[in-house]
């Protein structure tokens, strides 16, 4: 049975793994209109996106689970709990509760996805999964 601090590491390799798709994706989209007009790549980004999301909230529920951190009341409240328990920044947090409520939106609300906002997004936001995993692994380093 794989324990909970070998569980985040196996999760922040499968967060960097989807965040370097996520990049390729990002390269191909070359502008708004390319990408709205590609249904392939807008379902792929779309569901990759929500899969890194997924992968944080695993990574942050199971250190929240690990340290004994209090218990988060929905998606939002996992990376409010790390922020409180200063594993991320207060700024970061804004980001990751952003991507939350996106996960949220996808999963739940799927006919009313903005493909700009998505565009927006994969263009500008990536670097936030990467400061994500660098916050768990400097927690987990001291």
């Amino acid at each position: 049975m794989e324990d909970a601090g070998s569980a985040i590491t196996s999760r922040l390799r499968l967060l960097a793994e989807y965040a370097d798709e996520l990049r390729e994706y990002r390269s191909q989209a070359t502008n708004l209109a390319l990408y709205t007009g590609t249904k392939m790549l807008r379902r792929s980004v779309e569901r990759c996106l929500q899969v890194t999301v997924e992968v944080c909230l695993d990574i942050g529920r199971r250190l929240i689970a690990l340290e004994g951190f209090r218990f988060p009341h929905d998606n939002q409240d996992v990376f409010k709990v790390l922020a409180e328990e200063k594993v991320v920044s207060a700024l970061l947090l804004i980001g990751l509760q952003d991507f939350a409520r996106f996960r949220n939106l996808i999963v739940h609300d799927y006919a009313r996805i903005d493909d700009g906002k998505v565009y927006q997004l994969l263009k500008t936001r990536l670097d936030d999964f990467d400061a994500f995993a660098d916050a768990v692994s400097t927690y987990l380093e001291t």
